[in-house]
């Protein structure tokens, strides 16, 4: 059918025809159903797509705007180099010239940079816009060497993600001593980050779905190369604004590059590789921010950790090549030659059964009006609204567990009677203990259920919080209790945090997707930002009640999910949206 000449046919004609598929796109079951397949033809001879698979409205731009931000991070080194002599030390150094003027390079090498990225959305639509076509043909292919090279280059984007908070333990000591500010003070560096994070994970979210997931991600690589003159202020004033920044940009790496990948691997495979991802991304980038404060803090003070966003911001930037846009969002965008060249590139000889629907004249945007880009409201309307209010309990909760709880247990623990020493030692186990336990997450949610072992994780989360408000109350002394508790508590949270966001960019529809896992993100870093808040007022002081107070949402989030939450496991983005319409 596909091998036929369309040279018998008049220019604008289509020729519909009738094919037997094996598995019905429509239907939540496999089925023999009759898919129609248009076929595309034109008088002309169609350019082939670049590797990419998408156009660039200018691609001079893109990369002129990309040597403006890295003219403009170079132009802050000079002044940088000449502090070599005091072991790096900036503190009471004036802003040069040169600095303003490379400051100023940076957003003109961004604005060029976006504008370069957008793509051409040709308002060109079907009469009657067709479902969404040929991605089943992707969700039954196994996987390949296009996969494999897009989870490496998400993993190097969610280990720059990762690197950023993983990096301010290693940064504060330094800095504190070099601006001569109390702990408390320095403490701020922290609280900014979490907050540029927070406002990064919304909005570059939104922008992965206006722009486009690849678009977004390119862009927030961008900014953090920019962000990297934060190891060239001379002022901690100027270090907490750009710490906001580089927090902004790096925030919107995690939730895009899920949604990306949610969007383009198997279904069959999709589950296990989004919680592995995040488990591969998340050690790498600790491992990255350790082992850079190790070997080259000695030798360029804490002011290298921030420089390194550019060499690790750049890398990304050289990985576009293998991080193409999603398919899904391109047929959604119009952009239909360019989805179906992605999906050949993903699917091999099977993309050639794939139908896209031509164009025809004076039919408007139909497509966008079936996939039409709304506020974050629409998040929390419908049928979906159960679940975003579940997950958004679930990330907030979490957030206070990991960045207040687990913080402060150390100094609970002591309190409670445990050597300070062996307390430290204590976790240290307890956390090699709970690396397994990624394992075990990546395999419950592949073969067990998603939802199901996401609930069961926040259980187990509030489980173990609710033993240390026990221990607390109780009075116990146990080392071999506290170990117990400890790796408990490590596990369930580490597993809470890899399911909760690969959970979002499967239950959100297309034009929301990005927007949802962005929120969902945003939810995790709002809590901490809630947790340092109450850890100030004194209340993580206390092991029982903060326990308490943590558990407590947490469990309701669970309860939540469990009564809403759709089931992702091996099911095609489209029949999970199919089945929640239904329930609406």
């Amino acid at each position: 059918m596909h091998g036929e000449s369309s040279g018998d046919l008049s220019a604008g004609e289509v020729r519909q025809q009738t094919r037997w598929a094996p598995s019905c796109p429509v239907l939540d079951r496999p089925s023999f159903c009759q898919v129609p397949a248009t076929l595309h033809f034109s008088t002309r001879m169609h350019r082939p797509m670049g590797s990419n698979s998408i156009t660039f409205r200018h691609p001079a731009a893109f990369w002129l705007g990309c040597l403006l931000v890295m003219a403009g991070v170079a132009a802050h080194l000079p002044m940088l180099w000449m502090s070599r002599y005091m072991h790096w030390q900036m503190a009471g150094m004036g802003m040069s010239p040169g600095m303003w003027f490379g400051m100023a390079m940076i957003p003109l090498g961004l604005g060029f940079s976006a504008f370069g990225l957008m793509p051409r959305r040709e308002r060109r639509a079907a009469a009657q816009a067709p479902a969404i076509p040929g991605f089943h043909v992707t969700d039954d292919v196994p996987l390949n060497r296009a996969h494999w090279a897009l989870v490496a280059a998400l993993v190097v984007a969610l280990a720059v993600d990762v690197m950023k908070p993983a990096t301010l333990g290693f940064v504060m000591p330094g800095l504190s001593a070099e601006y001569a500010i109390s702990h408390a003070s320095a403490s701020l560096l922290a609280l900014v980050a979490l907050t540029g994070t927070t406002v990064g994970s919304v909005v570059w979210g939104r922008m992965g779905d206006v722009l486009g997931r690849r678009a977004a991600i390119l862009l927030s690589a961008l900014m953090f190369i920019g962000t990297a003159i934060c190891g060239a202020m001379p002022s901690f004033g100027w270090n907490l604004v750009m710490c906001f920044l580089m927090g902004a940009s790096a925030g919107g790496l995690l939730p895009i590059a899920f949604t990306l990948m949610a969007e383009t691997v198997p279904a069959a495979h999709r589950g296990w590789l989004l919680v592995a991802l995040g488990g591969v991304g998340t050690s790498a980038g600790y491992l990255l921010a350790s082992g850079a404060a190790a070997v080259l803090e000695p030798m360029f003070s804490w002011r290298i950790l921030w420089l390194l966003g550019l060499p690790t911001g750049a890398a990304i930037i050289l990985l576009n090549h293998w991080i193409p846009e999603s398919p899904r969002f391109l047929s959604g965008a119009g952009l239909h030659e360019q989805a179906r060249a992605v999906l050949q590139r993903f699917s091999g000889p099977r993309a050639n059964a794939i139908a896209v629907d031509p164009p025809a004249a004076g039919a408007g945007d139909a497509l966008d009006q079936r996939h039409p880009v709304t506020g974050l409201r629409q998040l929390l309307q419908g049928r979906q609204a159960r679940i975003s209010w579940g997950l958004l309990l679930c990330g907030t909760g979490w957030g206070v567990a990991n960045f207040g709880f687990v913080l402060w247990l150390p100094t609970n623990l002591v309190e409670l009677g445990v050597d300070p020493h062996a307390a430290s030692a204590l976790l240290a186990r307890s956390a090699l203990w709970a690396l397994p336990g990624i394992a075990v997450v990546v395999w419950l949610y592949h073969r067990w259920s998603s939802v199901r072992a996401l609930v069961l994780f926040i259980a187990l989360t509030c489980v173990a919080l609710l033993a240390f408000a026990a221990m607390s109350w109780l009075q116990v002394r146990s080392a071999a209790w506290t170990m117990a508790c400890t790796a408990a508590l490590l596990v369930a949270i580490s597993g809470v945090i890899a399911m909760l966001i690969p959970y979002a960019a499967e239950i959100y529809p297309l034009h929301l997707r990005a927007t949802g896992a962005g929120v969902i993100a945003a939810s995790s870093k709002f809590g901490g930002i809630l947790g340092a808040g109450l850890g100030v007022l004194g209340l993580m002081g206390h092991l029982a009640w903060s326990a308490v107070l943590i558990a407590v949402p947490l469990a309701m989030s669970a309860v939540m999910l469990l009564r809403a939450g759709v089931e992702t496991r091996g099911q095609r983005l489209e029949q999970i949206q199919q089945a929640l319409r239904l329930e609406d």
